[in-house]
């Protein structure tokens, strides 16, 4: 793992603070460059992070019902070959948000075990 060491202003420092463990996934969201509308998903979780949320309401986190629902249908239209490319577009980013998601819930249960 790499460490990067940046000058920012003390405003910014000072909102940043709070939420420092957070960081390098919030990091990893806004360059994902989601432009479908994965994207509100991708600003839902980054405002969770943002809140600053104890390691076990990361781990309880589950994203907003309306996002699972269009989840489940991308799946059924993926399983039944009826995607649109711009579908398939979205089902990939949403996978990918997933796949961070799943990564940081498991780097949380290594710390807890540690």
């Amino acid at each position: 793992m790499v460490q990067l060491t940046m000058q920012v202003s003390n405003e910014l420092a000072n909102r940043l603070q709070p939420i420092t463990r957070w960081l390098p996934t919030i990091i990893e969201l806004s360059l994902a460059g989601y432009t479908t509308p994965a994207a509100a998903v991708a600003a839902e979780v980054t405002q969770f992070l943002a809140a600053n949320p104890t390691p076990q309401s990361v781990l309880a986190y589950h994203i907003s019902d309306l996002a699972q629902e269009r989840l489940r249908r991308l799946l059924i239209l993926n399983e039944s070959g009826m995607l649109f490319e711009e579908e398939q577009k979205e089902l990939d980013e949403l996978q990918h948000l997933e796949h961070i998601i799943i990564l940081l819930k498991a780097e949380i249960s290594l710390r807890q075990e540690a």
